[in-house]
Parts: C-alpha cells; sequence; structure tokens
C-alpha cells in the first residue's frame, strides 16, 4: 500500500470562493417550511441517523440504549425489508454505515477491540476490512466514513491526541447523546455540550481544546492512502478525483474541496459559524451541508443548505425553530434525506425525544 501525505493549504495553491446566498423561497419563517418535508422512516424506541444512498439502497445507522447497528433498505420501499448487519461478538457496535451502489455496506466496528472499518458485500456473510489491521494497531481510529458510490474511495478522519482516542474508545459502544464532529463534541443537549466541550456554540474566535483531526483517503484499487491534515468529514466526489471536508481555523469551521491526488485547493464556504457533514450530489454539480448560521452558532440548532458547486450560491433547505437536523443524503437529484429530532406530527415547532429519519423535495 502506497502512502502519501497532502499538506492541504500549505503546499497547493488556494482559492476561495465567495458564497452567494440564495433567497428563501417566499422569506417564511420557521412555522412554514422552505421545502416540503415529512418523515420516512420512524420507529417507536429506536433512534435512526445518518442516512447513506447508493445505487438502489439506503443504509442508516440505529441506536437503542443497549444496541447500535447499521441496516440496509431498498431506497425504493424503505419501509419494507430490512437487512441488518448484526454484531459478531458480545458487545460489539456497529456504527456510521455507508451505502455502496452494489449492496455492499461499509460500517465501523470494535470487533477486533480497536475501531475498525468494515465492509460486507451485500449477500453471504463474508466482511472485508477496508483497510489492513496493522494501521489500526498503529493508532488510527477511524470515523466519519465514507465512500464513492462504487466503493472504490473511501475516506474517514481520525485524531491523533490521545484525549481524543480515549472518549472515542469508551464512548463507541455506548448509546451517545453526543457525536463525534471534528474537534467538537456536538451534543444535542446543551449541558452535556458545556461539559464535554467547554461551550455550547460554534463561533469563529472560540478556543478549541481539541488537536484537529486528519482526514485519510484510500483508493481500494491502486491501494494509495492519503492523508490530509486538519481535514474532517470528508465526502468523495462522484467521479472519485476530489473529496469535500471541513477544516477549522480559530474556531471557524467551514467547507474545502481538494484534489485527492494533489493540486489547487478551494475553500467553498465561509461563515463565522459551523459548516459540517457535507454530501456531494450524484451529478457532482451541488454538495448538501449542515449548519448553524442561521442559529448564531447555537449547537442544538442546526439546518440544512445546498451550494451549488458551478454559481457557489446557497440555498437554506430546512429550517424548523428548535430541531436539530443533520446528516444530509441525496435519494435522488430533487429528494434530500436527513435525520432530525423533529416532532413527526408538528416537525416545524415540535421536537421528540428520537431521532427518524426524514426527506424533503427540491421540486
Amino acid at each position: 500500500m502506497k502512502s502519501r501525505l497532502l499538506l492541504a493549504g500549505f503546499a497547493a495553491a488556494m482559492t476561495v470562493c465567495q458564497p452567494v446566498f440564495s433567497a428563501e423561497p417566499g422569506h417564511k419563517t420557521a412555522q412554514d417550511a422552505l421545502y416540503p418535508v415529512s418523515p420516512l422512516i420512524v420507529t417507536k424506541g429506536v433512534d435512526s441517523i445518518y442516512p447513506s444512498v447508493a445505487g438502489d439502497f439506503m443504509v442508516y445507522s440505529t441506536m437503542v440504549p443497549d444496541h447500535s447497528g447499521v441496516v440496509r433498505v431498498s431506497k425504493f420501499s424503505p419501509k419494507a425489508a430490512v437487512r441488518e448487519v448484526k454484531p459478531m461478538v458480545v458487545d460489539e457496535a456497529i456504527r456510521f454505515g455507508v451505502a455502496v451502489q452494489d449492496g455492499s455496506v461499509g460500517y465501523v466496528s470494535n470487533r477486533l477491540g480497536p475501531i475498525s472499518a468494515w465492509m460486507w458485500r451485500g449477500h453471504g456473510e463474508s466482511h472485508l476490512a477496508i483497510i489492513s489491521g496493522a494501521t489500526y494497531r498503529g493508532g488510527v481510529i477511524p470515523y466519519h466514513l465514507n465512500a464513492s458510490s462504487d466503493g472504490q474511495v473511501w475516506c474517514f478522519d481520525t485524531p491523533f491526541q490521545k484525549l481524543r482516542q480515549n472518549e472515542m474508545l469508551s464512548s463507541f459502544g455506548k448509546h451517545p447523546d453526543s457525536e463525534l464532529i471534528g474537534q467538537l463534541w456536538r451534543t444535542y443537549d446543551g449541558d452535556n455540550f458545556r461539559i464535554k466541550a467547554g461551550y455550547k456554540a460554534t463561533k469563529a474566535g472560540n478556543d478549541n481544546k481539541f488537536d484537529p483531526p486528519s482526514l485519510y483517503i484510500l483508493d481500494r484499487k491502486s491501494g494509495d492512502l492519503t492523508m490530509i491534515p486538519n481535514a474532517f468529514d470528508g465526502t468523495i466526489s462522484p467521479d472519485g478525483r476530489k473529496v469535500i471536508f471541513v477544516r477549522e481555523t480559530k474556531g471557524n469551521y467551514d467547507l474545502w474541496m481538494q484534489e485527492i491526488n494533489g493540486g489547487e485547493l478551494v475553500q467553498l464556504t465561509d461563515s463565522p459559524f459551523g459548516d459540517f457533514e457535507p454530501a456531494w450530489s450524484p451529478d457532482g454539480s451541488r454538495v448538501l451541508f449542515v449548519s448553524n448560521r442561521d442559529s448564531a452558532g447555537a449547537v442544538t440548532r442546526t439546518s440544512i443548505y445546498m451550494m451549488d458547486l458551478n454559481t457557489n450560491s446557497i440555498t437554506r433547505l430546512t429550517n424548523a425553530s428548535r430541531a436539530v437536523d443533520g446528516g444530509p443524503a441525496w435519494m435522488d437529484k430533487d429528494t434530500v434525506v436527513f435525520h432530525s429530532n423533529r416532532d413527526p406530527e408538528k416537525p416545524q415547532t415540535e421536537l421528540t425525544s428520537g431521532w427518524n429519519i426524514w426527506q424533503l423535495k427540491l421540486k
């Protein structure tokens, strides 16, 4: 396996895109949805989070008090037959499900002791380690697993700071009240967030007590393993040649784009608050992301946004008054799926104690 260190932002040329913000349709308030939203998967007693779509399949992660897993469904009938990637050893946790167009499912597991990334081939009981076990024994802990739709290029981010690694290892098998995003414990409860991160908002100028993670990109065909420092939440372009990721600078979290083999580094967003969880569209022309730019940086109110990579225009897609909308993915070119703690009965104004998969129609 060949390795490459990509000093994004240092050795590469840099371009800054100036985002153009699109007006919200009709200038609607939080009580009026910007686009039609509806619950897609609601399972009583089960948290369903982070949908991933490729080919004819949708994959998402599930959480119950004593179990975490990954399931695969047909994107055409997501409430029908469910195939679950089941634990193989006692106390095993499975998280961060990723859909591949041939029906394979990527996921992260602690079955080897350390946290490691795997791919179930979509049939039978064959599971393939995405990267060799020696990499994990060397201290690499994969988080935020993602892949190109054909499963040839994979990426994940990992910290090297022992404090962060210990937090991740100890919490991986537990039902979390928080999700680790880059340098922050982004939690859905304000009090816990203050305890874990020291502040309750992402805003430029806030101190960050964690060292930045690095993004790893694996080309399964060539065996090349590329590392981009100070990068996380990667999403691979449909052609497998570029990656969009999040980078932190003095408390400011923005989206950046880089050719995997090197070349120009492009800053896509420039907000004083946090932009996270990008998701590249199937045709490569748009990217979804999560931000708290319209809630003054609050971590307990986030919305889904869409950026046109040709015009740099940004459109806000969701605007519930108190909800945490996150984990966006493209069901098709006109349909977006995401997880949220909205109340299915009153999605614009009320919250529920659980997490469900939602969808919105762009047209």
